[in-house]
């Protein structure tokens, strides 16, 4: 019975030893910082072929897990091509508006496929959260004064993860982004005559981690200790079948030798 005990236990220690669990992480682990541009567009009401707002952004965001993360983002706008915007009120200035938003992050590819040790090299992440937005005027009329929106964004990034340590990532991002209250006191509501769709590229830079690496890392379970512990009593157990497998077969030849004496 000890010795089944201790080959279980054993067994068990094996099991849990290869199990992937990530290691867990410091404060400022599991960090990243990068930069996208790209243009929106209305959702409604012009042409899309020639009314285009082009942007240009930075984020912020840390991951949690290899599924769930925040970022924070914010984008500034540029001055418009064509005549009817959306998002953003037409302005006379060269930057028309920011719009900076808290974001959750989750990683598709991993929730479904399960995190592997490092990051595969395309990735599925969608994006969903709210912010503020605030479009510059020069005060010279209603349609050019200076106005806040509460805004929410809901996009997908395409993303694809670079290099030896996997420390760069680019990304492509189709988004809709809503002024929910329409620049004013209008009621809150994702209406789409108050959107606009927006494309942008990215690429992120993630930071080294304190254990050295740039990404979630597999945890090794086991104990050194004990395993060496078990081990050492495993060969201990084994010593002693040999000493007793010698011993019968000591005990086999003296009967086999009085035997042939007696006969």
């Amino acid at each position: 019975m000890k010795k089944i005990s201790i080959l279980f236990a054993a067994a068990v220690m094996a099991a849990t030893a290869s199990a992937q669990t990530v290691t867990e992480s410091k404060t400022f682990d599991n960090m990243y910082v990068g930069v996208n541009t790209g243009v929106s567009t209305a959702s409604k009401g012009h042409h899309w072929l020639q009314d285009f707002r082009p942007n240009l952004g930075v984020r912020l965001g840390r991951n949690f897990t290899p599924v769930f993360g925040l970022a924070v983002e914010s984008n500034i706008y540029f001055k418009e091509v064509g005549s009817k915007q959306g998002f953003l009120h037409k302005t006379g200035t060269a930057v028309n508006g920011i719009n900076t938003s808290l974001l959750g992050t989750a990683n598709i590819t991993n929730w479904v496929g399960g995190y592997k040790g490092e990051p595969r090299l395309f990735e599925v992440v969608p994006v969903f959260g709210f912010g503020w937005g605030h479009t510059f005027g020069t005060a010279a009329g209603d349609n050019e004064k200076e106005l806040n929106a509460l805004t929410s964004k809901a996009g997908i990034d395409f993303t694809f993860n670079l290099g030896k340590a996997k420390a760069w990532q680019v990304y492509v991002e189709p988004s809709m982004n809503w002024a929910l209250n329409g620049y004013g006191y209008e009621g809150v509501a994702y209406d789409i005559n108050k959107s606009a769709f927006q494309l942008n590229a990215g690429i992120v830079y993630k930071f080294k981690n304190s254990n050295g690496s740039h990404n979630f890392t597999i945890a090794q379970l086991r104990d050194q200790n004990e395993i060496d512990g078990l081990n050492s009593q495993i060969n201990s157990l084994r010593g002693d079948l040999n000493d007793k497998d010698a011993q019968l077969s000591a005990k086999d030849k003296q009967i086999k030798d009085l035997q042939n004496a007696l006969d």
